[in-house]
């Protein structure tokens, strides 16, 4: 199995390059898995998919403004840090360009220096560590002169910074947003839990590997970085429940999808835990904790892309993605929505 395997056409101009006006107002792409058919409907719609007693399972991660721009105390060149995971108190790991120009010793300033990083370690493949030094709180300092780290192949400024959180997000440390619950709206999920469909909530605080495309040809060869993650007894509770009563669990996001597949694949239950997670799931995998998944359009090549062939077949998900450009569905983070069921 190759990435090639996995690479379809996609015209730039299907690119979301922002959110639409409201968050549930996106189409949806509903693809059963066992017969390959497919419908056309609205996010608004997603409800009917999803019957008491079965649980919805969010990440409630929440996006750091994680991009900075700084000079090099020595010289005043430009240096831009994206903030990945810290490895130890005030110690990050970071991607940085141009990473050539950051050796260890290397003292970065940013905000004439409210913030400074100072390089302790050099990584791969523009990665290095830096210990900050501030004063006060740094999520607050980070709130000043920081930018959410949007994608690269968003070019158009977000006039919103809430529109790239979800409007659940609680737990504060990720580079990137679990963009398939941006659909969601506060009335959507009140409607969810009238209907008398279960909420719950993991952590994934999302990573590098959001960033990476696949380098290699072989898949199975491919490396996914780790990501911390977390889940709660209540959470754990409810799961193991819901899969004993026969009622679906639905991820929401590739992110929850991955953190759900880790404590099964350890424990064999669902149990509250946390720890680093880097599941590369790609076609040949057997899913052992979700039923259905909510997602967005990917990357062609991408390890999302793999994750959700695994779930409905290479071939439905191939077949749905051109149809999905034919439709002019949205692509990406701000893109319209996909259920898997």
């Amino acid at each position: 199995m190759t990435t090639e395997d996995f690479d379809f056409d996609l015209p730039d101009y299907l690119i979301a390059q922002r959110p639409l006006e409201k968050r549930d107002a996106s189409k949806l792409l509903v693809l059963d898995r066992k017969t390959g058919t497919i419908e056309h409907k609205h996010f608004t719609d997603i409800l009917d998919y999803i019957a008491p007693g079965d649980t919805l399972v969010l990440n409630d991660t929440k996006v750091i403004p994680a991009r900075l721009m700084g000079v090099k105390a020595d010289t005043g060149a430009v240096i831009e840090m994206l903030m990945l995971k810290e490895t130890s108190k005030d110690v990050w790991e970071c991607l940085t360009k141009p990473a050539k120009r950051i050796k260890e010793g290397t003292l970065v300033n940013f905000g004439d220096g409210k913030l400074q990083a100072e390089c302790v370690k050099v990584g791969d493949e523009g990665i290095r560590y830096f210990k900050l030094i501030y004063k006060g709180i740094l999520y607050e300092v980070l709130d000043e002169l920081g930018e959410m780290p949007l994608p690269p192949y968003i070019h158009e400024k977000l006039e919103d910074q809430n529109r790239y959180q979800t409007v659940y997000a609680k737990h504060i440390g990720s580079a990137a947003a679990p963009t398939a619950g941006l659909h969601f709206t506060p009335e959507l999920l009140k409607q969810a839990e009238m209907k008398g469909i279960n909420i719950a909530y993991i952590t994934l605080h999302v990573g590098l590997g959001t960033f990476r495309p696949v380098s290699v040809t072989n898949v199975n060869e491919h490396k996914m970085h780790s990501e911390f993650y977390i889940m709660s007894n209540e959470t754990a509770d409810l799961l193991n429940r819901t899969k004993e009563s026969g009622h679906k669990i639905i991820s929401v996001g590739t992110t929850t999808t991955r953190t759900l597949e880790t404590v099964m694949n350890l424990y064999g239950v669902f149990k509250a835990s946390s720890g680093f997670t880097d599941i590369f799931i790609y076609p040949g995998y057997k899913f052992k904790g979700i039923d259905q998944l909510i997602t967005n359009f990917h990357l062609p090549k991408s390890t999302l892309i793999m994750l959700v062939s695994a779930l409905a077949g290479k071939d439905n998900i191939m077949k749905a993605y051109n149809i999905a450009v034919k439709e002019k569905y949205r692509f990406f983070s701000f893109g319209d929505s996909m259920f898997i069921k």
